[in-house]
């Protein structure tokens, strides 16, 4: 078998890139292991920036009918109580409509929600679309990729071997690339349960030593996200789950009923954080997307979107090559020039955010408390880590303002233009600086 561009892994990344190809006219053969729906959790939020390049392909409609919109992101800071309302000591609201952009919301979608989607927006271009399931990508021979579907075994020749396998990547082992790896002192747990029709803004309730993230989902579901101590996670089910309904019902009361709704420890899935980034994104005709090239901090819910953001790059590279004629692997380079820098910066805002719920002490929670207050009172910090965190665009935070968010200097009271927000949002010519022949500010 013969194609444009092999793609190992039909997860967002890969459908989005193959998507983009198809539509563009560059044949493509997405081949996945898994032959039907995962149960496992995985990313379910959609940055701006995500749903901006959704419209690009055409699918944010459908996208929106499917997902519940997050504007707002709230984080409250609670004493718990024993079998009580918890003391609310501090709320923090931060908007994503400070951002100066269309795309002024998030969105929480099911995973596979979107994979379906993408996936039927692939067949729409048959001509040029090959989607392979129950294919497991076994590696490389002769030049070739090898892939087993049931008993038999195929090999597929391309022009180029895209690897959007996931955290385990045969493409990535190829390549021969090294990896920086970081770990943590905390897990987490994420199970989806039902919430209140009313219960529709995203939520972090902390206390000195806790941490509970609630993201609501259409249908009256809401994924939730509770840390652990790294390692304790077979004590904690040893406790049953009343210890869990406790837990929640103690931290976010509107929630104590829903989570009444777990009846097996089995719905409840363990996340271990960590994050490691490679250090080259191409060798010769063979590239990385995703969790294959990098694993960012959930902290930031940041995941998904840098897996499609990937392929919208990579995917407008090859699509441009074609168009062009130009040989796609002489090319590669602009894709790692341009999304390298970008993944490295939210790797560091996704480990920077994991940092601040994970020392379990009071002095610190009293740290964190009057940097997430003065980030809403200063408008430039607000502007900043919104816009940062929604893929949009990048400014970066200085010296002065970890002074204002430090409460050395006061907050300043200047809400900020969006006409000065335009020079930080990314252009089509730092999104795509082949097509001038210029890198750009990257």
């Amino acid at each position: 078998m013969k194609t444009d561009v092999f793609i190992a892994g039909g997860g967002v990344g890969g459908l989005a890139l193959a998507v983009k190809l198809a539509s563009r006219g560059v044949h493509v053969t997405v081949v996945e292991q898994l032959a039907k729906k995962s149960s496992a959790y995985k990313g379910e939020l959609l940055q701006p920036k995500t749903l901006a390049i959704l419209d690009t392909l055409n699918v944010l409609a459908e996208t929106e009918a499917n997902g519940h919109v997050i504007d707002q992101l709230r984080f409250l800071e609670v004493e718990r109580q024993a079998h009580d309302h918890p003391n609310e000591i501090q709320l923090t609201e931060l908007n994503y409509s400070r951002v100066a952009s269309k795309y002024d919301h998030s969105l929480m979608v099911p995973h596979e929600t979107t994979k379906d989607i993408l996936r039927e927006k692939g067949a729409a271009y048959a001509e040029h679309f090959n989607y392979l399931a129950g294919t497991r990508f076994l590696g490389f021979e002769n030049g070739m990729a090898k892939v087993r579907q049931k008993k038999s075994i195929q090999y597929i020749e391309a022009d180029v071997y895209v690897g959007a396998e996931g955290r385990s990547s045969p493409t990535r082992e190829a390549m021969n690339v090294r990896v920086k790896r970081r770990d943590y002192n905390h897990h987490f747990l994420t199970v989806t349960i039902p919430r209140p029709s009313d219960f529709t803004k995203g939520k972090m309730v902390t206390t000195a030593d806790q941490f509970l993230g609630l993201f609501p989902l259409p249908d009256q579901q809401v994924r939730t996200v509770y840390l652990i101590k790294a390692g304790t996670f077979k004590q904690i089910k040893e406790r049953g789950l009343p210890y869990l309904y406790q837990a929640y019902s103690e931290l976010e009361p509107e929630l104590s009923e829903g989570v009444r709704a777990i009846q097996d420890w089995k719905a409840v899935q363990l996340m271990i954080p960590f994050t490691y980034h490679v250090d080259s994104y191409y060798r010769g005709n063979l590239a990385l997307i995703g969790d294959a090239a990098h694993t960012v901090h959930p902290m930031a819910g940041e995941g998904m979107n840098l897996a499609i953001q990937d392929a919208d790059v990579l995917g407008e590279l090859l699509a441009w090559c074609r168009e062009q004629g130009e040989p796609f692997h002489k090319h590669l380079h602009y894709y790692e020039d341009v999304r390298k820098p970008r993944v490295e910066f939210l790797l560091n805002i996704s480990h920077l955010s994991a940092l601040v719920y994970s020392l379990p002490y009071q002095w610190w929670r009293n740290i964190r408390r009057r940097a997430m207050q003065r980030m809403y009172d200063d408008d430039e910090l607000h502007v900043k880590q919104m816009l940062n965190i929604s893929g949009l665009g990048k400014w970066n935070f200085t010296l002065v303002d970890r002074a204002i968010q430090g409460s050395i200097l006061p907050a300043r009271s200047k809400k900020v233009s969006d006409r000065k927000q335009q020079q930080f949002l990314f252009s089509e010519a730092e999104d795509y600086p082949w097509r001038t022949l210029q890198k750009g500010k990257v």
